[in-house]
């Protein structure tokens, strides 16, 4: 498969199933969009092996495992579309693909189920599955100080993953997954257990405290990782910023109405997501 048509797949991808990092992909420059969207084509390909729940552990283990192979020579499947396009991408901008190993070993521990004790066990995770990922993302972005931009690319990553956590707390209940670390649970006095009908059985007001403590603790993150945005140029600032910019949209309804978010995912409508992404463009966010 030729180049343009790799990148075509990839940017098609993102088109149909990166509901709110598109809104930051679609305002870089062609050739950075069309790099970044390999790599997120690529992580997406990951985490769904991760997700396939129909599959047995064991298999969607070893198809992660094929792929972590596969990145030590994309360009070596020419039919990849995906790894045609990251393997150019890789050529063009310095991306570290070896974050993608841990991207794979966040989605293994996802499949083998794994539970965390303490925050800095989430941590581990967190940095995984979505520092990594910005680590990535800023080697498409590009930065004259790598050494102070990787941390804050990392801490970004950190503060949309414990978003995705704080927003899926029912929907991983409802799949026998518990992220949130066990520590924090005691110390709130919940156990996030659900009901028949998919309640949770917690006091209410113990999850409004366990949910608040989450979001200020998240809120912490953001501040450290948008201090990457000064450090880029404006079309990759507004990229990230606006990404960023929608997750803590996302946080704020969160932390004004948990118990509202404990009942049903949050979202944004696309209308909100699009002035996030105007006002990024704009620079509102450097």
């Amino acid at each position: 498969m030729d180049e343009a048509s790799a990148y075509r797949h990839c940017e098609e991808v993102v088109r149909s199933q990166a509901r709110n990092f598109s809104y930051g992909i679609r305002l870089l420059p062609p050739p950075k969009r069309r790099a970044l969207s390999a790599v997120y084509a690529f992580a997406r390909r990951i985490d769904d092996i991760g997700d396939d729940h129909d599959a047995p552990a064991a298999t969607r283990l070893d198809r992660l495992a094929a792929e972590r192979a596969r990145l030590a020579d994309p360009g070596g499947d020419p039919s990849d579309p995906v790894l045609v396009a990251l393997a150019d991408a890789a050529r063009r901008h310095p991306i570290p693909l070896d974050a993608f190993g841990e991207l794979i070993d966040g989605c293994e521990a996802d499949v083998r189920g794994e539970t965390y004790d303490t925050f800095d066990d989430l941590l581990w995770y967190c940095r995984c599955v979505a520092g990594a990922v910005g680590r990535l993302s800023l080697g498409v972005f590009g930065t004259s100080d790598p050494d102070t931009a990787g941390p804050r690319a990392d801490a970004l990553g950190v503060a949309l993953q414990l978003t995705n956590i704080l927003r899926d707390v029912r929907e991983d209940g409802l799949s026998g997954r518990v992220y949130l670390p066990a520590k924090d649970l005691a110390r709130f006095g919940c156990t996030l257990h659900l009901d028949e009908p998919g309640q949770f059985t917690d006091p209410p007001d113990h999850l409004v405290s366990l949910v608040r403590f989450q979001a200020s603790r998240a809120s912490e993150w953001y501040d450290t990782g948008l201090k990457l945005l000064p450090m880029l140029d404006r079309r990759s600032a507004a990229c990230a910023g606006a990404m960023a910019g929608i997750y803590r949209q996302l946080l704020k309804r969160i932390r004004s109405d948990p118990l509202a978010a404990l009942r049903t995912r949050t979202s944004l409508p696309a209308w909100e997501k699009a002035a996030v992404s105007a006002k990024a463009m704009a620079g509102i966010h450097r």
